[in-house]
């Protein structure tokens, strides 16, 4: 029989009101768990740019505060549910991010539960995994291979975001021009699934703030990093090649502007995909996509079967995070690390509670 964790409390990053900054390190009881859950010992949390916006009081999704921040996370099974049958006591495992869906949901029910507009999320809909303990569903857990380090593991999260946005959602092959707008996590691991899918050549852009980050995406396999040195990106992407543009661009930017960029980069018949969160509204005229003849797709989470073909690719080093997991630190830096990705100082950071 396992330790009972039953009226113990813990540290945890509490995001407690909406406005900039509502965040600290509190104490919270360890959490109860249902039939069908298990009791995860946090062992690595990745820090998101979600995260981010949330401390920053920036984000555009309804958040149920307080809620215990961080969505990127693999542990260890600490506790099982009486119904919990595929996972037991000790077992490394990653969490997927649906912490809630409707069952009844025609998403759900389609194997989309990622587009579920109802789902609730870790981190912003129930509590999440900076901290020491979290409550995660069975159906949410993927069983990783001892081979791979927590802290890599905890960033299955991100990594599935990459594959499903260049993978799946965009019409990638070996040889294409690949253009990646934001050099941010979540774009530079864009660029990674896009070098491993073949993309010749391959632009990451970004501002002069990214400078240390285009170093990375320089050191991931991009032929191009643009945008530090203040260069016109547009005509530098066009001069490189036929002059009409790249097959296709991934947006990974956080901003709504990036997407008329987007539209200036690609070629005609050519494909753009949007993964980067702008809730600015635009200002701009969407008529290069008629006149161009241009495919727009939206990206957004992932599912199932993506995490498990990512964790493999990750256990076997097809996916390397050295260039971009840059600091491991303990909870109580929590702050530190969110200023260092903040600033670009930092690509990535995971905190072990």
């Amino acid at each position: 029989m396992s330790e009972t964790h039953t009226g113990k409390t813990m540290p945890a990053v509490l995001n407690f009101a909406s406005e900039p900054h509502a965040v600290e390190l509190r104490e919270l009881p360890v959490p109860e768990i249902g039939a069908q859950d298990v009791l995860l010992q946090v062992k690595g949390v990745g820090i998101c740019g979600s995260d981010l916006h949330q401390y920053h009081g920036k984000q555009s999704w309804k958040v149920n505060y307080p809620v215990v921040l961080g969505h990127e996370f693999a542990g260890v099974v600490a506790q099982t549910g009486a119904q919990v049958q595929g996972f037991a006591e000790g077992d490394r495992v990653v969490s997927e991010t649906a912490a809630v869906l409707d069952g009844q949901s025609p998403f759900v029910r389609a194997g989309q539960y990622n587009l579920d507009p109802n789902r609730l999320g870790f981190g912003y809909g129930v509590h999440g995994a900076m901290t020491q303990f979290v409550r995660v569903p069975e159906r949410c857990l993927h069983h990783v291979p001892a081979s791979l380090s927590f802290e890599k593991a905890a960033l299955t999260e991100p990594c599935c975001v990459a594959y499903n946005a260049v993978c799946v959602n965009a019409r990638l092959r070996p040889g294409d021009s690949v253009a990646v707008i934001g050099p941010g996590p979540i774009g530079l691991l864009c660029a990674l699934m896009a070098k491993l899918a073949g993309a010749n050549p391959l632009f990451i852009i970004g501002t002069a703030a990214d400078a240390k980050r285009l170093e990375v995406g320089r050191e991931i396999g991009a032929t191009h990093v643009l945008g530090a040195q203040g260069e016109d990106v547009a005509a530098t992407v066009l001069e490189s090649g036929d002059g009409y543009g790249v097959d296709t661009v991934i947006d990974a930017a956080g901003v709504s502007a990036t997407l008329q960029l987007a539209m200036q980069l690609v070629r005609p018949g050519g494909h753009i995909t949007k993964v980067g969160w702008g809730p600015q509204p635009c200002d701009f005229s969407l008529d290069p996509l008629v006149q161009k003849g241009v495919t727009l797709q939206g990206s957004f989470s992932h599912t199932w079967s993506m995490w498990e073909r990512v964790i493999a690719m990750l256990a076997s080093g097809q996916i390397n995070l050295d260039p971009i997991l840059n600091r491991v630190a303990p909870l109580d830096k929590w702050q530190s690390c969110f200023d260092g990705m903040q600033s670009g100082e930092l690509v990535k950071a995971v905190l072990v509670p």
